[in-house]
């Protein structure tokens, strides 16, 4: 059986591993991530209770990559707390150390499917869900396996709160347009953009990715969509 046909709509698609981590990486994965990963069977009503400071709200990123813009957020939002979601172990290590060498206390990971922790979380209990530059799988007979679905934006709007955001940025025009057809036939989400500059223009205070600064590079546009929830 193939793995698409194992995986139910909205699922994680892709390898884990790349190249094999440096030793320290490795350790950071086994002795850090057990103390800072979310355990699903044990999600509190609360989330702020995951975290040992005290935080004022909880925001989520799927697909953290490089933690950039994770480690970025958590460090001059010391009253938030965050939870960063990443499957590939490269990037989940590349947090680990951003925490470590931050020394923060208001991030807690989570390394599989985000799809299983949104469904877990508590309902409207987000104050923030970011997707940035997320796979964009640019085939047509791929399209299916993007995250952005009707089915992943209705997890996503039970998990926040009324009036709350969730923010997307990608580089690839066909997957901007996936995401505002999506997004405006759901009922939960109202796009915010009254000016092109809304789109076109990162978000103040974005400290940009490596990714982003990769797709520039090579001729590509980051554009920077934001949704409320109703």
């Amino acid at each position: 059986m193939s793995d698409d046909a194992t995986r139910y709509e909205g699922s994680f698609f892709g390898r884990r591993r790349g190249k094999p981590l440096r030793a320290g990486r490795a350790a950071l994965i086994q002795d850090d991530l057990p103390e800072l990963k979310v355990d699903l069977s044990a999600v509190p009503d609360d989330l702020g209770a995951l975290f040992p400071v005290p935080v004022r709200e909880v925001r989520l990123e799927i697909g953290f990559g490089g933690a950039e813009h994770l480690l970025h957020e958590a460090s001059e939002n010391p009253d938030v707390g965050f939870i960063g979601v990443e499957p590939f172990l490269a990037g989940l290590a590349k947090g680990l150390a951003g925490v470590e060498r931050l020394g923060l206390r208001n991030v807690r990971l989570y390394d599989d499917d985000a799809t299983q922790l949104l469904d877990v979380l508590p309902e409207a209990s987000l104050a923030r869900v970011d997707l940035l530059y997320p796979d964009p799988w640019p085939k047509t007979r791929h399209w299916k396996r993007r995250f952005v679905s009707d089915q992943n934006l209705g997890r996503i709007a039970r998990t926040l709160k009324p009036g709350a955001p969730f923010r997307f940025a990608s580089d690839i025009d066909t997957y901007v347009a996936w995401t505002l057809a999506h997004a405006r036939r759901s009922p939960d989400f109202e796009w915010t953009a009254t000016t092109a500059d809304d789109w076109r223009l990162p978000w103040a205070g974005w400290p940009g990715t490596r990714y982003e600064a990769k797709a520039i590079r090579e001729g590509r546009k980051g554009n920077y969509l934001v949704f409320r929830r109703l």
